[in-house]
């Protein structure tokens, strides 16, 4: 079953959008997306926050997942958000199967 991560940035005067302009021209977005087990890793804007940044993240299964905590991207990652001042919040979801 998939798992569907949602991870609120937020930080303030533009940080969070700066963050994932580096994200996607540092590569470490294309790089994630390219890892075995990942379905879809997209930004969004809330429409009513200015100084947040949405990630709706993919996975088919939770050892994907895993794997992905455990590489070096993560600490990458980690860097530019300490760099930007960025708060998080994060939301676990499994998605539904409709076949069943």
């Amino acid at each position: 079953m998939n798992l569907i991560i949602n991870i609120y940035y937020k930080g303030q005067n533009g940080s969070a959008k700066e963050f994932v302009k580096e994200m996607i021209s540092s590569g470490l977005v294309e790089r994630i997306r390219k890892e075995e087990g990942n379905l879809g890793y997209n930004y969004y804007l809330p429409v009513e926050d200015n100084e947040t940044v949405l990630l709706i993240d993919k996975w088919k299964e939770q050892k994907y997942l895993d794997l992905h905590h455990k590489s070096e991207m993560m600490e990458e990652i980690a860097k530019l958000r300490i760099k930007y001042k960025l708060s998080m919040k994060v939301e676990k979801y499994r998605e539904l199967d409709d076949n069943k």
